[in-house]
């Protein structure tokens, strides 16, 4: 009998090895190693986020400016400073905002459509005197039984975090 509960304990151990792990690769993963000397590079500025997007969420550009701060907060050691002589300079500019029809068809009818989100960063290493460009863009698919306006509740959140953990991560993770 105990030589049985022992087989059956390893049994279900296993199992919930096996489950636990299968778990933890079902995240969302951000890159936190941040590669900065901190001996010379001290100070940061993230200006606004500009909209000029053809459509202009008026939501969007004070999230992602206010989770861009947070992010650089919380994930470096760097210092939010409003000078001008900020070691890094972050600016920013939204510059597409799209839904997009017919993503997924079903039946000869649309049954995903697609909203994207465009924004191009400039980064002002002011102590190398070097600038650098990147655009990033984010996309979520939503019901085509939803308006745009209905699905931007419901998806606003999860495209900010998104082009985020992308501009930040392109930035200080070497990416």
């Amino acid at each position: 009998m105990l030589q049985r509960i022992k087989q059956f304990s390893k049994a279900h151990f296993t199992l919930l090895l096996i489950i636990l792990l299968g778990l933890s690769s079902c995240g969302i993963y951000t890159l936190n190693d941040v590669s900065i000397d901190y001996t010379k590079i001290k100070t940061i500025k993230v200006f606004f986020i500009e909209n000029k997007a053809s459509y202009v969420n008026p939501q969007l550009s004070p999230k992602l400016y206010d989770k861009l701060q947070q992010k650089v907060t919380n994930s470096t050691k760097l210092t939010k400073t409003n000078s001008d002589d900020a070691h890094y300079q972050i600016l920013a500019t939204v510059t597409s905002y799209s839904g997009s029809q017919t993503v997924g068809v079903s039946a000869q009818q649309a049954t995903t459509n697609r909203l994207t989100v465009g924004v191009h960063v400039v980064l002002k290493k002011t102590l190398e005197n070097k600038t650098e460009e990147f655009d990033v863009s984010r996309s979520a698919d939503f019901s085509a039984n939803l308006s745009l306006q209905q699905a931007e509740g419901q998806l606003l959140d999860e495209l900010v975090r998104n082009l985020t953990d992308e501009i930040f991560n392109h930035i200080f993770s070497n990416w």
